[in-house]
């Protein structure tokens, strides 16, 4: 476990100790820098020590959790995830404004217990920042959790007491995915004999996209409903962005890749292409979905609830951007000349930035028919899930058969131009679309610029 992917554990478990701070800000009438101080130490300190603790007892069972180690961290982590992202639909408990010994000590054990359980996991899965074996990381690793625990739980504090309980559930549902994604990184590095997701890179830029749609999906607490000309100008950016990156970050690349490996021509790419076309519709087909603001609903007909469908049309947007960014960040792991170094960090990022409005689009609908904004913001951010599972087993295929790549990338770019030509009539205004065409060019012309820069 990096550094990167230690203050994303950071980050998760401080969410339950945030969910609470939030409580307590709502909780008092008045409040000073004590009562910031007061929450920031107490759940900080417990965060902290808690991790340590479960660290030096697992230790002693060091052999026996060696044996099991991934397959313990994803159970423990995804159990821990699951309980947050569930209590964050359950009834609010009643918090007591007071900040004495007692009530502070019951609510510092209380939301860090799951840390204790976390730190049970550093025997399985070894923190490795500094070069010293063991303790010292271990001992690093606490003092960020407990440090970055203080800080959220002070900015929690400050938020409820200016707006009330309105981020406590979004904050547990995202702290739950984090360590859940965790989790199931550490298995499936365990699995991936190539050793490939050890690089700290490519885990990395497989949760890029996913941060943007965490944040597009966060939107829908602040914002009430969009207008048709923001919407347009919005799927405008987001289809332009998609279409340079099959065409620039996928087809282009590809073909260089294949003439720098045989001379078999362009026929095999143009047939992975159109098999891509293919795989995207019969995925379209297959998987019951709503366009929200077209009101159309497709695939088989289905008992899921109208919310589902609505979040499934964005997973199945979703699903060849995943394969798509597999496919770059294996041609980056594998050092490929025909893939510029800075494209895969490029890609990443312009997902990302396509997907806040994507996850709008998921998050802002269902809140408007009636669902709480928490289930809401969780089921916007579940819609953009399937890209890192689907990077991640992109990589590994890729990398198992590295002559697949380019065919791979041939095929991801077809279904990324039918996912959006297929979206583009649906998600659109009916009147006149001038700004929805210039924003489109605007994206295309972006991603263009910076792969070509």
């Amino acid at each position: 476990m990096g550094l990167f992917e230690l203050l994303l554990l950071a980050v998760g478990l401080a969410m339950d100790a945030f969910a609470v701070s939030i409580c307590k800000g709502l909780a008092v009438k008045k409040i000073s820098a004590k009562e910031y101080l007061l929450c920031g130490i107490w759940f900080g300190s417990f965060q902290g020590i808690m991790p340590l603790i479960g660290y030096l007892v697992g230790s002693r069972f060091e052999h026996l959790i060696s044996i099991i180690a991934p397959w313990l961290a994803f159970g423990l982590l995804s159990l821990i995830g699951g309980n947050m992202v569930k209590e964050a639909f359950s009834p609010p408990e009643e918090v007591k404004p007071e900040f004495d010994v007692k009530t502070m000590f019951m609510m510092a054990v209380a939301t860090s217990i799951d840390a204790l359980a976390v730190g049970i996991t550093f025997v399985a899965v070894p923190v490795k920042v500094f070069p010293a074996e063991g303790l010292p990381n271990v001992l690093f690793a606490v003092v960020v959790i407990a440090v970055i625990t203080c800080i959220i739980s002070m900015i929690g504090v400050k938020i409820g007491h200016i707006f009330g309980t309105r981020y406590k559930s979004g904050s547990e549902i995202m702290g739950g995915t984090i360590l859940i994604f965790i989790g199931f990184r550490s298995l499936i590095t365990h699995l991936d004999r190539s050793q490939a997701l050890s690089d700290s890179e490519t885990i990395f830029g497989m949760l890029i996209p996913l941060a943007g749609t965490v944040l597009g999906a966060a939107v829908v607490y602040a914002s009430r409903r969009l207008s048709d000309d923001v919407r347009s100008i919005l799927i405008g950016v987001t289809s332009g962005i998609m279409i340079s990156i099959a065409v620039w970050g996928m087809i282009e690349p590809a073909v260089l890749g294949l003439k720098a490996r045989t001379e078999k021509g362009i026929i095999p790419l143009v047939l992975c292409f159109c098999g891509g076309v293919l795989f995207q519709f019969l995925v379209d087909s297959l998987v019951p979905h709503t366009h929200a603001f077209a009101d159309i609903t497709e695939g088989p007909k289905s008992k899921l609830g109208p919310d589902m469908k609505v979040m499934l049309s964005e997973v199945v947007h979703h699903v060849p951007e995943g394969i798509a960014l597999g496919a770059i960040y294996a041609g980056h792991f594998l050092e490929t000349d025909w893939i510029k170094a800075s494209t895969a960090l490029v890609l990443a990022i312009a997902i990302a930035v396509q997907n806040i409005p994507e996850a709008l689009f998921v998050s802002l609908p269902i809140r408007d028919k009636g669902t709480n904004t928490g289930k809401a913001f969780f089921m916007g951010v579940i819609s953009g899930v399937p890209i890192p599972l689907l990077g991640i087993i992109t990589v590994i295929v890729s990398l198992l058969f590295p002559a697949a790549l380019p065919y791979i990338m041939a095929l991801a770019g077809g279904a990324l131009i039918y996912a959006t030509v297929e979206e583009i009539p649906q998600l659109g205004s009916k009147k006149d679309n001038d700004k929805g065409a210039f924003a489109f060019v605007i994206g295309f012309a972006i991603v263009m610029l910076l792969i070509f820069m």
